[in-house]
């Protein structure tokens, strides 16, 4: 735990040293002028941050996997048994998917039946399985499964997915601000000299902040739901549209007889079915995901 903590927080620095390096080459210093609102240098400063500090996670995203879960890379040359099996299944499953790079494969330990994909790109993503799920899943529940997680790759969603969050990034941290300069404008009284009353911004700032984060949120939920469906008919049509449907029941199983509130880099996961939290939940309920592939 404290390792993931550390690595955390050493990522973290490293994106904001990274921001404020491009943000002075740039000259983007302070968007508040005594004339007011700079709406261009906020706009600058807010793209920057939020795009690139995407697309830093982005580039991060295997290493950050690799040590946070602790996953074994398998080196295709010296795999045997099941191991062997797990390469050999994703790059059959990544050559039917039109894929030149083959993805590295890796499993780590973790009771949960879980997997996930991750990378930069098509062509350097990594396909990891917990060794909950090889020891709870049949081998033709593992291929639903592992065509599920190479349909994400074949799509560019991990890609697709940061542009979004990087967009919505920059649209939360322009609108607080000039929000909250408004309001904060609004309050001032006509006889203050003391100019820009910067407090009560700087509140207002962080308030909006979490209030337009977590409506983006919504929205960026949303669409990997909408992506989780995709995922699913591409692994239907690359391991079978039977084995997708067998691993999801076999998921949807074993997640009514466990607590499934866990953090994790889920690709299977199911979705929580209160109303209100079903907004948030970036995957649908297994009982739909299930149903589409019944219809597929």
């Amino acid at each position: 735990m404290a390792k993931r903590i550390l690595l955390f927080l050493l990522t973290n620095l490293l994106v904001v040293v990274t921001i404020s390096i491009v943000l002075s080459l740039l000259g983007v210093r302070g968007y508040i002028e005594e004339s007011g609102l700079n709406l261009v240098t906020l706009a600058i400063f807010c793209l920057v941050w939020g795009m690139v500090g995407s697309f830093i996670s982005l580039l991060l995203s295997k290493w950050m996997a690799k040590l946070a879960m602790g996953v074994e890379i398998i080196d295709p040359s010296r795999a045997t048994g099941e191991a062997a099996y797990l390469v050999q299944t994703v790059h059959r499953l990544a050559r039917q998917a039109g894929l030149t790079e083959m993805p590295e494969v890796g499993y780590y330990e973790s009771p949960e039946v879980n997997a996930f994909a991750t990378g930069p790109s098509r062509n350097n993503a990594l396909v990891a399985v917990s060794t909950g799920l090889l020891s709870k899943m049949n081998s033709s529940e593992v291929e639903g499964v592992l065509g599920h997680e190479v349909a994400h790759i074949a799509n560019g969603d991990m890609v697709t997915m940061t542009l979004l969050q990087g967009v919505i990034n920059a649209f939360v941290m322009f609108l607080s601000r000039v929000v909250s300069y408004a309001i904060a404008q609004a309050m001032r009284s006509d006889d203050e000299d003391s100019g820009f009353p910067y407090i009560i911004h700087m509140v207002l700032v962080v308030v909006f902040d979490i209030l337009f984060s977590i409506l983006g949120s919504i929205v960026v939920a949303s669409f990997s739901r909408y992506r989780e469906y995709r995922a699913d008919a591409g692994g239907a049509r690359l391991a079978g549209r039977d084995k997708m449907i067998s691993a999801l029941q076999r998921l949807k199983s074993y997640t009514e007889q466990v607590d499934n509130h866990a953090p994790s880099f889920a690709s299977m996961k199911i979705s929580n079915k209160s109303a209100l939290l079903a907004l948030f939940s970036t995957h649908p309920p297994l009982e739909d995901r299930i149903a589409r592939l019944q219809k597929f």
